[in-house]
């Protein structure tokens, strides 16, 4: 018997679910769309569930056998021409040196930018700070005391 209350397919009520399952907890609202988008590969039995990872999981190792997936990202099984294979690696081994070089020049430009930047903060700041000292309300060189009682040397003399 293999029937079930709630199909997986898009109806209004399985549409309704997940929505419901979304504003209340979002786990629950993915597991619903989940089993709207894969419910019928699993045909509702633990067996099916438990044959279709099996399959999966074939797939995923038959591939990464296939393509040689490695600690090294190049690496790869052999063609079956030692004169190719000789190729490629000086190959790769040429695009890894100008990748490295690439790279060097990449971090000396950012070192390079970032000198210049901070040359051109400390000109704005040395400006302003040259603004701000002859802009100072009230405040004036102090002029030679000559006696007079009259230049208190804040500018408001009086």
């Amino acid at each position: 018997m293999n029937t079930a209350i709630i199909k997986p397919q898009w109806s209004p009520l399985t549409i309704g679910l997940m929505v419901l399952g979304f504003v209340l907890f979002w786990p629950l609202g993915l597991a619903v769309l989940a089993y709207i988008m894969w419910g019928e590969k699993f045909g509702g039995s633990p067996e099916k569930a438990q044959r279709y990872f099996n399959q999966g999981k074939a797939w995923c190792t038959s591939n990464k056998s296939r393509h040689g997936f490695s600690g090294n990202r190049y690496a790869s099984t052999s063609s079956g021409n030692a004169a190719f294979d000789d190729y490629r690696a000086e190959q790769l081994r040429r695009l890894e040196e100008e990748r490295a070089r690439l790279d060097a020049e990449i971090e000396d430009f950012h070192e390079y930018m970032a000198n210049l930047n901070k040359a051109k903060d400390r000109e704005e700041f040395d400006r302003f700070m040259n603004d701000r000292r002859g802009s100072r309300q009230g405040y004036t060189e102090p002029k030679p005391d000559n006696g007079d009682q009259t230049n208190n040397g804040w500018g408001n003399n009086g």
